[in-house]
């Protein structure tokens, strides 16, 4: 079964990616802000790092960064509000990583995953 870590400060929409993508068949591992995001990261490998950027304590960027380090074939996407700036050149996100804006809807959430997963 795919593993799939989430991490997102925001608890409503933690909550309902968390049960789209459960229900679309992935087990989930649900953080509520980097720092847990970095310590689940022990229970690895995740297949999907599904991650907000911009989160109390460390950011989805380090976050990321770390499960690439730790686990280079796990698949990275990142949603938030600031897609504009989130991944520039500086940032020193992983390669190939997936950026989606926010307002995104759980269904194409759901599909990007499984569309990454069919690449792999």
């Amino acid at each position: 079964m795919t593993r799939i870590l989430l991490a997102e400060d925001d608890d409503s929409l933690r909550a309902f990616l968390c049960k789209a993508l459960e229900r679309a068949g992935y087990e989930v591992v649900s953080c509520a802000d980097g720092d847990e995001a970095l310590a689940a990261l022990s229970d690895g490998p995740f297949d999907v790092l599904l991650t907000d950027i911009v989160m109390p304590g460390a950011d989805g960027i380090e976050v990321a960064r770390e499960c690439a380090a730790r686990s280079p074939r796990t698949r990275i996407m990142f949603i938030t509000g600031f897609a504009a700036v989130a991944l520039s050149a500086g940032s020193r996100a992983p390669e190939g990583a997936k950026v989606l804006a926010k307002p995104v809807h759980l269904r194409e959430i759901v599909a990007e995953v499984e569309r990454m997963m069919a690449a792999a």
